[in-house]
This record gives C-alpha cells, sequence and structure tokens, in this order.
C-alpha cells in the first residue's frame, strides 16, 4: 500500500507537491509549516500546522489530519515537548493503522518510542518497538528489524537492564550469522558477552 503519511524525517509534502493551480488557505498553511521547520521557527510552524489540522478536520480530510497531527508531534519533539508529542503522533497512529498503511505506521511508530523514550517511559517505548518488530516481521524486512532491535538495546541500557540489552544483541547477532555476515554477527555476539560480564562482576 502506498505510504499515504510522508515519513517523519523528510520534509516534504505529500506526493511530491504536484502543481495544480493555486494551493487552498489549507494546504498554504501546511507548506508554510514546512518553510517554517526548515528555518528552525518552530512555534510559528505549530501554529501553521494547528491552522492546516483545523482545516483538514473541516473537510473531514483524513490524510490531511494525520499529516498535519504528524507534523505537530514533529515540532513538538523538535521543542522536546513529548507529551504533545504522543498525543499528535497516536492520533496520526489511528488513521494509519485504519488504513492498514504499514509504512507511515512504522514512521510514526518510530517517533512514539522518541517521544516515550525522551519521557523515561521505557516499558512504553519497548511496547512499541514490539509493535515495529511484528510488522517487520510480517514485511520479512531483517534490516528494519536490526535497527528495531538496536533502538531496543539502546532503550534497555538507558534504564538500566542489561541483561535484556545483551538479549538484544545476541539475536541482532544471530539474524547476521543467518545471513552470514560473520565478521558483524561476532561484534554483536562479542557486545551481549561483554554486556553479561558486566551483569556477572559489577563493578
Amino acid at each position: 500500500m502506498s505510504n499515504k503519511l510522508q515519513s517523519l524525517d523528510s520534509i516534504q509534502t505529500l506526493g511530491g507537491d504536484r502543481q495544480e493551480g493555486p494551493k487552498d488557505s489549507v494546504k498554504k498553511e501546511y507548506a508554510e509549516g514546512l518553510m517554517f521547520i526548515e528555518k528552525k521557527e518552530f512555534g510559528q510552524a505549530a501554529v501553521a500546522f494547528h491552522n492546516a489540522l483545523v482545516g483538514f478536520e473541516q473537510r473531514q480530510d483524513e490524510n490531511g489530519i494525520a499529516n498535519a497531527s504528524n507534523q505537530l508531534g514533529q515540532v513538538c519533539l523538535l521543542r522536546s515537548e513529548y507529551e504533545g508529542a504522543l498525543r499528535h503522533f497516536q492520533r496520526a497512529l489511528g488513521i494509519v493503522e485504519k488504513a492498514n498503511d504499514r509504512m507511515s505506521t512504522l514512521a510514526v511508530l518510530n517517533k512514539i518510542v522518541t517521544a516515550h523514550t525522551g519521557l523515561r517511559k521505557y516499558v512504553e517505548a519497548i511496547a512499541a518497538c514490539l509493535d515495529m518488530l511484528e510488522l517487520y516481521q510480517d514485511n520479512r524486512d531483517p534490516q528494519g528489524t536490526v535497527v528495531t532491535l538496536e533502538t531496543m538495546a539502546e532503550i534497555y541500557l538507558e534504564d538500566g537492564q542489561r541483561e535484556k540489552a545483551a538479549d538484544a544483541y545476541r539475536t541482532i547477532g544471530s539474524i547476521h550469522k543467518n545471513f552470514r555476515h560473520d565478521t558483524t554477527a561476532a561484534q554483536y555476539l562479542e557486545k551481549a558477552a561483554h554486556l553479561e560480564t558486566v551483569v556477572q562482576n559489577p563493578s
């Protein structure tokens, strides 16, 4: 299914923003929000995306609501306003999940992980990671699986759970081993072994 919700890391409008005559006021607000993000004028970006969101709501434009919510969440993240970011991302997530848009779901979940981690809500961050893992495994995407496991290991370490971090690294090592990436596999297995040694012999 096509990625209806733009990538959270790429600042561009949907569908490459085809020029179809003058932009209406709602799309103009959205485009201005993107411009303000590029200029790092986050307060003005938030106002523009909020105005766009209201406009999309009035039209009952689900894609527009998802995108505006997504960008508002991104602005909140950039300002370290994690609670606000979560509210906006959860709204976007509900829309893209209902549309069965897996690529957008993964993109939003990734930012939800960042927001939860910023709030030190590690259990919730790991839960979102597990949702991502399930989607990556359904899509048979080992690269996405590995990146998510790396994120989980970092969260576990931040939370002081070295054994679980070691398990994540060991799983990454096993995936690389299955693809005969022996050197990379050995590096992750060594990371896991080092963490286990630290757990067994705390200083």
